[in-house]
């Protein structure tokens, strides 16, 4: 059984699943926890997804774009 990739509509969702792949993103949480403070985290994907997002067709299917 594979397993399924997370659906990446802009550059946004590759940073996260990068740092969170890395430990990264685990320890800012524990941080911004710690401190009671927002990282930032959501806003700054929203914001890369909505500045860098990945070509669509119409039909919603994902294509390449070189």
């Amino acid at each position: 059984m594979t397993k399924r990739l997370p659906r990446l509509d802009g550059l946004g969702d590759v940073v996260e699943a990068v740092t969170k792949a890395t430990g990264i993103k685990a320890a800012t949480e524990a941080v911004a926890k710690a401190t009671g403070k927002d990282c930032g985290c959501k806003r700054r994907r929203d914001k890369l997804n909505r500045l860098f997002p990945f070509r669509r067709d119409a039909d919603g299917v994902q294509r390449d774009t070189n």
